[in-house]
């Protein structure tokens, strides 16, 4: 799940969206277990993924960067995963850790992360979303 982290947008919104999101997902893969993955921290489009992903009992799982420790992390079910020190230096972990990419707005991080999957050929939902 990629999103917004640091941008303020309209969050009844990104949650309306989300929630379609996880609905077309058990939708489509009715029979697979879900596991959300995001960037660990409790901030943004992260936050609400995670929070609707517990809601429904699903598991949570996080790739960040070091810098991540510096922010207000979600409680994830797995284990972290830190990949390097700055921003991004994650990506390459974090797509190889998803079947499937959720992007809700987002920027250049983001929408880096969803051409990634793409182009290795993995299921991309995407939602635009306004900053504010």
């Amino acid at each position: 799940m990629v999103g917004y982290s640091g941008q303020s947008f309209d969050e009844d919104q990104a949650l309306d969206l989300v929630r379609t999101a996880f609905d077309t997902i058990t939708d489509r893969y009715p029979q697979h277990d879900v596991t959300v993955v995001s960037g660990l921290t409790n901030v943004g489009i992260p936050a609400i993924a995670y929070a609707e992903a517990a809601r429904r009992g699903w598991r949570t799982a996080g790739v960040a960067c070091a810098r991540a420790a510096q922010y207000n992390c979600y409680p994830v079910d797995e284990e972290p995963v830190l990949i390097g020190k700055e921003w991004g230096e994650e990506s390459r972990a974090f797509i190889e850790n998803i079947n499937v990419l959720i992007r809700v707005g987002g920027g250049k991080q983001a929408h880096t992360e969803t051409a990634m999957a793409k182009e290795q050929g993995k299921p991309v939902f995407e939602y635009d979303l306004p900053a504010r």
